[in-house]
């Protein structure tokens, strides 16, 4: 409880959504940050839900952090302050009378007659849009991540290094209402901003962020996670305190490294640590573009029959024009994939394994 004293306002946070029912989470509704207010001499309690990225708002607020669409190739993050205004190649934007009380998903016109959407933050696009700290992981990998780490509502996660983010928002979405992740970043301003993003964001409830050397002095818990993601310079040395993070009766780990080399060195220490069924895997995305092709028809049947008619003489320069004007009497139009003349490479390689029960 906080009372700011002379404008006699008391703020009360919902202390509910910090408890998590780990035994029955597929009955527990995602929970709101709330505050309560109450002014001096106003006996009514009024309630403000702040945006989260693990649930959807309707109606853009101030304070909310909000993507602005100008494309699939531009899009941009931005704080919806009243008063404020935003530059775009459209003209300004003005967060007072443009976005706040807006639904999201509205089409917004700028001063000079352009037009962007607004829409709500999701982990996909603050993958996409995210301030970089750090190299970050794409949908790609986070997708095979959060599949073969077997993550679900309810579940318990531990991850170092948080970087900047991108990988962090998507386990906690994961993981919501009723599941926690623990992420522990070595570098202390990272860990800082980290802390207010997830703030902001309004998944502070769902997160605790360490900052210490994980290689050292590990994730700060023992034997509760249900999986554990490494992204750090070296991986084995983590291995240990991986192992004694997870549950007593089992759980998921993957590391995320550039080069064999630490994939190498990864693998051994798993192995040395009883850990079984390791993997090491490399997703390439390879993108079509649809586009309409345009073939002739060749008339096949009124050809034949030309060609089987008395007196026909297929040597002859006038029947052999005849011919190819058949051929090329119609075109077709149908769909096709054509696959890009450029491709995203290696990003890294993603290593697997299970905590053996014995």
């Amino acid at each position: 409880m906080e009372n700011t004293g002379g404008g006699g306002v008391t703020v009360l946070l919902d202390k509910g959504a910090r408890k998590r029912n780990f035994q029955n989470s597929s009955q527990t509704p995602i929970i709101p940050q709330v505050c309560e207010y109450n002014v001096a001499g106003d006996n009514h309690h009024h309630k403000i839900v702040t945006m989260s990225f693990v649930e959807y708002g309707d109606t853009i607020k101030d304070g909310d952090t909000a993507i602005v669409f100008l494309g699939h190739e531009s899009m941009f993050p931005v704080k919806v302050q009243h008063g404020s205004v935003t530059q775009t190649k459209y003209g300004v934007i003005r967060h007072s009378t443009d976005l706040i009380g807006k639904k999201y998903g509205s089409k917004v016109t700028c001063s000079k007659g352009g037009w962007v959407f607004i829409l709500h933050p999701t982990p996909e696009l603050w993958t996409m849009n995210l301030p970089h700290r750090t190299q970050i992981l794409y949908s790609t990998d986070i997708s095979i991540i959060t599949m073969m780490l077997e993550l679900k509502p309810g579940s318990i996660v531990c991850e170092s290094g948080t970087g900047s983010g991108s990988l962090s928002h998507a386990l906690i979405r994961t993981v919501a209402p009723t599941g926690h992740l623990y992420t522990v970043e070595f570098h202390q301003q990272r860990a800082e901003k980290a802390r207010e993003e997830f703030r902001e964001h309004g998944v502070e409830h769902l997160v605790t962020v360490t900052n210490q050397d994980v290689c050292k002095n590990g994730f700060g818990v023992s034997n509760i996670a249900d999986a554990v993601f490494l992204d750090i310079p070296s991986p084995w040395e983590a291995i240990g305190h991986a192992k004694s993070a997870l549950k007593a009766e089992g759980g998921r780990i993957c590391s995320f490294s550039p080069c064999i080399e630490q994939v190498q060195r990864t693998c051994l220490a798993m192995e040395e640590s009883g850990f079984t069924e390791i993997n090491t895997l490399e997703i390439l995305l390879r993108v079509y573009n649809v586009r309409t092709v345009s073939l002739q028809i060749p008339d096949l049947g009124k050809a034949a029959e030309d060609n089987s008619s008395p007196g026909f003489d297929s040597s002859s320069p006038s029947h052999q024009g005849s011919s190819c004007a058949n051929l090329q009497q119609g075109t077709v139009q149908f769909k096709s994939g054509v696959p890009l003349r450029e491709v995203v490479g290696h990003t890294g390689y993603l290593t697997f394994a299970t905590k053996s029960l014995l």
